[in-house]
Protein backbone atom coordinates (compact mmCIF):
# COMPACT_ATOMS: atom_id res chain seq x y z
CA UNK A 1 0.00 0.00 0.00
CA UNK A 2 1.07 3.30 -0.95
CA UNK A 3 2.17 5.78 1.89
CA UNK A 4 0.02 8.16 2.75
CA UNK A 5 0.26 11.74 1.49
CA UNK A 6 0.07 15.17 3.51
CA UNK A 7 0.10 19.17 2.71
CA UNK A 8 3.56 20.73 3.38
CA UNK A 9 4.87 24.34 2.39
CA UNK A 10 7.15 24.13 -0.33
CA UNK A 11 9.94 25.65 1.45
CA UNK A 12 10.07 22.82 4.07
CA UNK A 13 10.17 19.93 1.87
CA UNK A 14 13.60 21.68 0.86
CA UNK A 15 15.16 20.79 4.43
CA UNK A 16 16.65 17.59 5.56
CA UNK A 17 14.07 17.33 8.39
CA UNK A 18 10.46 18.61 8.32
CA UNK A 19 8.16 19.28 11.32
CA UNK A 20 4.52 18.58 9.99
CA UNK A 21 2.02 20.53 12.49
CA UNK A 22 -1.31 22.94 12.40
CA UNK A 23 -4.27 20.77 10.60
CA UNK A 24 -2.13 18.14 8.72
CA UNK A 25 -0.09 16.84 11.45
CA UNK A 26 -2.72 17.01 14.43
CA UNK A 27 -4.58 14.28 11.41
CA UNK A 28 -1.35 12.84 10.60
CA UNK A 29 -0.81 12.35 14.55
CA UNK A 30 -4.13 12.12 16.24
CA UNK A 31 -6.18 10.43 13.67
CA UNK A 32 -3.91 8.83 11.43
CA UNK A 33 -1.70 7.68 14.70
CA UNK A 34 1.23 7.45 12.23
CA UNK A 35 4.53 6.21 14.91
CA UNK A 36 8.17 6.29 14.21
CA UNK A 37 9.52 4.26 11.42
CA UNK A 38 6.30 4.64 9.22
CA UNK A 39 6.85 6.14 5.65
CA UNK A 40 4.97 9.21 4.73
CA UNK A 41 4.92 11.57 1.48
CA UNK A 42 4.87 15.10 1.69
CA UNK A 43 3.62 17.63 -1.25
CA UNK A 44 3.07 21.60 -1.71
CA UNK A 45 0.36 20.44 -4.15
CA UNK A 46 2.41 21.74 -7.06
CA UNK A 47 4.10 19.35 -8.28
CA UNK A 48 7.33 18.91 -5.14
CA UNK A 49 6.53 15.45 -3.57
CA UNK A 50 8.82 14.55 -0.74
CA UNK A 51 9.17 10.86 0.53
CA UNK A 52 9.69 10.78 4.40
CA UNK A 53 10.05 8.46 7.12
CA UNK A 54 8.96 9.63 10.64
CA UNK A 55 11.49 10.10 13.45
CA UNK A 56 9.08 11.36 15.97
CA UNK A 57 5.28 11.59 16.91
CA UNK A 58 3.70 14.07 19.18
CA UNK A 59 0.05 14.11 20.19
CA UNK A 60 -0.75 16.89 17.43
CA UNK A 61 2.54 16.78 14.63
CA UNK A 62 5.24 14.83 13.25
CA UNK A 63 9.02 15.36 13.01
CA UNK A 64 9.85 13.58 9.38
CA UNK A 65 13.30 12.91 8.05
CA UNK A 66 12.82 13.71 3.96
CA UNK A 67 14.51 10.54 2.01
CA UNK A 68 13.82 12.02 -1.43
CA UNK A 69 12.56 14.78 -3.31
CA UNK A 70 10.23 14.37 -6.93
CA UNK A 71 9.28 17.15 -9.30
CA UNK A 72 6.52 16.44 -11.22
CA UNK A 73 6.40 18.60 -14.44
CA UNK A 74 3.19 20.29 -15.47
CA UNK A 75 0.67 18.25 -16.94
CA UNK A 76 0.29 18.43 -20.87
CA UNK A 77 -2.66 19.16 -22.10
CA UNK A 78 -3.45 20.45 -18.91
CA UNK A 79 -7.73 19.62 -18.56
CA UNK A 80 -10.10 21.67 -17.68
CA UNK A 81 -13.70 20.81 -16.50
CA UNK A 82 -16.14 23.32 -16.28
CA UNK A 83 -19.25 22.18 -14.19
CA UNK A 84 -22.59 23.04 -14.35
CA UNK A 85 -23.75 23.55 -10.73
CA UNK A 86 -25.45 20.18 -9.75
CA UNK A 87 -28.33 19.70 -7.12
CA UNK A 88 -27.63 18.93 -3.62
CA UNK A 89 -24.30 17.07 -2.52
CA UNK A 90 -23.52 15.60 -6.27
CA UNK A 91 -21.14 18.71 -7.12
CA UNK A 92 -18.64 17.54 -3.84
CA UNK A 93 -19.03 14.03 -6.08
CA UNK A 94 -17.79 15.19 -9.49
CA UNK A 95 -15.45 17.30 -7.88
CA UNK A 96 -13.82 14.06 -5.71
CA UNK A 97 -14.28 11.80 -8.56
CA UNK A 98 -12.99 13.87 -11.41
CA UNK A 99 -9.74 15.16 -8.99
CA UNK A 100 -9.30 11.51 -8.37
CA UNK A 101 -9.19 10.34 -12.15
CA UNK A 102 -6.90 13.68 -13.40
CA UNK A 103 -8.32 16.31 -13.56
CA UNK A 104 -6.64 19.65 -13.53
CA UNK A 105 -8.51 22.53 -13.20
CA UNK A 106 -12.96 22.47 -12.22
CA UNK A 107 -14.76 25.77 -12.71
CA UNK A 108 -18.25 25.70 -11.45
CA UNK A 109 -20.59 27.10 -13.60
CA UNK A 110 -23.43 29.06 -13.09
CA UNK A 111 -25.85 27.70 -16.63
CA UNK A 112 -29.20 28.94 -17.18
CA UNK A 113 -30.85 25.78 -16.31
CA UNK A 114 -28.97 25.10 -13.35
CA UNK A 115 -31.29 24.36 -10.82
CA UNK A 116 -29.04 25.30 -7.61
CA UNK A 117 -27.50 29.16 -7.45
CA UNK A 118 -24.71 30.29 -5.88
CA UNK A 119 -24.94 33.28 -4.14
CA UNK A 120 -23.40 35.65 -1.44
CA UNK A 121 -22.44 33.62 1.73
CA UNK A 122 -24.18 30.28 0.14
CA UNK A 123 -22.22 30.44 -3.03
CA UNK A 124 -18.65 31.42 -0.90
CA UNK A 125 -19.62 28.31 1.55
CA UNK A 126 -20.39 26.08 -1.60
CA UNK A 127 -16.75 26.88 -3.39
CA UNK A 128 -15.19 26.29 -0.08
CA UNK A 129 -16.71 22.85 -0.04
CA UNK A 130 -15.49 22.08 -3.29
CA UNK A 131 -11.88 23.14 -2.65
CA UNK A 132 -11.65 21.48 0.37
CA UNK A 133 -13.44 18.33 -1.24
CA UNK A 134 -10.86 18.90 -4.28
CA UNK A 135 -8.13 18.84 -1.11
CA UNK A 136 -8.96 15.73 0.56
CA UNK A 137 -9.63 13.71 -2.56
CA UNK A 138 -6.30 15.01 -4.36
CA UNK A 139 -4.34 13.72 -0.78
CA UNK A 140 -6.45 10.30 -1.08
CA UNK A 141 -5.29 9.83 -4.80
CA UNK A 142 -1.62 10.22 -4.04
CA UNK A 143 -1.69 13.21 -6.15
CA UNK A 144 1.32 16.19 -6.42
CA UNK A 145 -0.49 18.46 -8.45
CA UNK A 146 -3.72 19.31 -6.70
CA UNK A 147 -6.31 20.87 -9.20
CA UNK A 148 -7.50 23.83 -8.75
CA UNK A 149 -10.75 24.81 -8.04
CA UNK A 150 -11.58 27.78 -10.13
CA UNK A 151 -13.85 30.86 -9.03
CA UNK A 152 -17.90 30.70 -10.12
CA UNK A 153 -17.87 31.16 -14.10
CA UNK A 154 -20.89 32.70 -16.23
CA UNK A 155 -21.06 31.64 -19.54
CA UNK A 156 -19.65 34.94 -20.60
CA UNK A 157 -16.55 33.64 -19.26
CA UNK A 158 -16.50 30.02 -20.24
CA UNK A 159 -16.66 31.08 -23.46
CA UNK A 160 -13.38 33.35 -23.06
CA UNK A 161 -11.99 29.95 -21.81
CA UNK A 162 -12.95 28.53 -25.04
CA UNK A 163 -11.95 30.78 -26.87
CA UNK A 164 -8.34 31.11 -25.52
CA UNK A 165 -7.91 27.34 -25.00
CA UNK A 166 -5.92 24.93 -27.07
CA UNK A 167 -9.21 22.64 -27.72
CA UNK A 168 -12.64 22.72 -26.11
CA UNK A 169 -15.65 20.25 -26.37
CA UNK A 170 -18.74 20.54 -25.22
CA UNK A 171 -20.50 17.81 -24.17
CA UNK A 172 -24.04 17.07 -25.74
CA UNK A 173 -26.32 14.26 -26.03
CA UNK A 174 -27.82 15.52 -29.48
CA UNK A 175 -23.92 16.06 -30.92
CA UNK A 176 -23.03 13.68 -33.92
CA UNK A 177 -19.49 13.46 -33.35
CA UNK A 178 -18.25 11.28 -30.82
CA UNK A 179 -16.32 12.34 -27.79
CA UNK A 180 -13.53 9.61 -28.89
CA UNK A 181 -13.19 11.34 -32.11
CA UNK A 182 -11.45 13.89 -30.88
CA UNK A 183 -7.65 14.33 -31.56
CA UNK A 184 -6.41 16.53 -28.00
CA UNK A 185 -3.92 19.08 -28.52
CA UNK A 186 -0.41 17.84 -26.83
CA UNK A 187 -0.35 21.35 -24.98
CA UNK A 188 -2.17 24.42 -23.51
CA UNK A 189 -5.42 23.94 -22.02
CA UNK A 190 -8.05 21.35 -23.06
CA UNK A 191 -11.40 22.63 -21.96
CA UNK A 192 -14.61 20.24 -21.64
CA UNK A 193 -18.28 21.52 -20.61
CA UNK A 194 -20.58 19.75 -18.57
CA UNK A 195 -24.09 21.23 -18.75
CA UNK A 196 -26.38 20.58 -15.92
CA UNK A 197 -28.98 18.58 -15.83
CA UNK A 198 -31.85 20.42 -17.79
CA UNK A 199 -29.32 20.17 -20.81
CA UNK A 200 -27.33 23.15 -22.45
CA UNK A 201 -29.61 26.19 -23.35
CA UNK A 202 -29.44 26.95 -27.21
CA UNK A 203 -27.72 30.35 -26.73
CA UNK A 204 -25.62 28.97 -24.60
CA UNK A 205 -24.55 26.35 -27.41
CA UNK A 206 -24.29 29.45 -30.01
CA UNK A 207 -22.27 30.98 -27.71
CA UNK A 208 -19.62 28.19 -27.29
CA UNK A 209 -19.79 27.20 -30.67
CA UNK A 210 -19.07 30.67 -31.53
CA UNK A 211 -16.20 30.88 -29.55
CA UNK A 212 -14.38 27.44 -30.90
CA UNK A 213 -16.35 24.64 -28.75
CA UNK A 214 -17.16 21.50 -30.76
CA UNK A 215 -20.57 19.67 -29.09
CA UNK A 216 -19.96 15.96 -28.85
CA UNK A 217 -21.62 12.84 -27.49
CA UNK A 218 -19.98 11.53 -24.74
CA UNK A 219 -21.53 8.00 -25.39
CA UNK A 220 -25.00 6.21 -26.13
CA UNK A 221 -26.43 6.75 -22.72
CA UNK A 222 -27.49 9.60 -20.86
CA UNK A 223 -25.40 10.59 -17.84
CA UNK A 224 -25.99 12.68 -14.61
CA UNK A 225 -24.14 15.92 -14.61
CA UNK A 226 -22.25 14.97 -11.43
CA UNK A 227 -20.87 11.55 -13.33
CA UNK A 228 -20.40 13.20 -16.73
CA UNK A 229 -17.13 15.15 -16.30
CA UNK A 230 -15.30 11.77 -14.91
CA UNK A 231 -16.49 10.02 -17.76
CA UNK A 232 -15.41 12.37 -20.37
CA UNK A 233 -12.08 12.99 -18.48
CA UNK A 234 -11.13 9.63 -18.35
CA UNK A 235 -11.27 9.53 -22.37
CA UNK A 236 -9.52 12.30 -22.73
CA UNK A 237 -6.40 11.72 -20.50
CA UNK A 238 -6.24 8.08 -22.15
CA UNK A 239 -6.59 9.84 -25.76
CA UNK A 240 -3.49 12.15 -24.16
CA UNK A 241 -1.34 9.60 -23.40
CA UNK A 242 -1.50 10.59 -19.71
CA UNK A 243 -3.18 7.57 -18.74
Amino acid sequence: MSPPVFLADGAALERAAVVLDGPEGRHAAAVRRLRAGERVDLTDGAGLLAECVVTGAGKVSLTLEVLARHREPPPAPRLVVVQALPKGDRGELAVETMTEVGVDEIVPWSAARCVTQWKAERGAKALARWRSTAREAGKQARRARLPEVADLASTKAVAARIAGAAGAVVLHEEAAEPLSAVAPPTAGDLVVVVGPEGGIAPEELEAFADAGGRAVRLGPTVLRTSTAGVAAASVLLAATGRW
